[in-house]
C-alpha cells in the first residue's frame, strides 16, 4: 500500500520504505504492528499520515519515545538505549539484585572482516 504512495522498499531492509523528493526525504519504518515515521520534509509526513487514515485505522502516538529500545531527544541529535528494556528483563526473571559480572571479551578489541568465513557458520 506504501508503495502506491511512492514510497520505495529498502534494498536491506524489508521493513523500511523511503521517498526522496525536492522538499527533503521521509522514511517509513515497520516494527511488528507499528509504524515508525521519520522526515526532514513536515508536508511529506502530513501527506503520509492522511494517506494511510485513509486506507487504515490508524493512531498518531506523537514522537517516539520507546519501541523496545529508547529514544530520547538532544541538541546533537538522538540516543537510543536499551536500558528500560533491560531493566525490564532483570526484573521479570528475578535477577534485578544480581551482581554483575566481567565480560569474557577483551576491552577494546577491534573486529574486523579479515579472515577467512567459516564454512559453515
Amino acid at each position: 500500500m506504501v508503495l502506491a504512495f511512492g514510497l520505495k522498499r529498502s534494498q536491506s531492509d524489508h521493513t523500511v520504505f523511503y521517498k526522496n523528493t525536492n522538499l527533503g526525504s521521509i522514511l517509513l519504518v515497520v516494527y511488528v504492528d507499528d509504524i515508525v515515521i521519520t522526515r526532514n520534509n513536515s508536508k511529506g509526513i502530513d501527506d503520509l499520515k492522511s494517506f494511510l487514515q485513509s486506507q487504515f485505522q490508524t493512531k498518531d502516538l506523537g514522537a517516539l519515545k520507546y519501541l523496545g529500545i529508547e529514544v530520547m531527544y538532544l541538541m546533537k541529535g538522538i540516543v537510543l538505549s536499551q536500558r528500560k528494556y533491560i531493566f525490564d528483563l532483570l526484573n521479570e526473571t528475578g535477577l534485578m539484585g544480581a551482581k554483575p559480572c566481567e565480560t569474557p571479551m577483551e576491552p577494546g578489541v577491534k573486529l574486523t572482516s579479515d579472515g577467512v568465513p567459516f564454512s559453515d557458520p
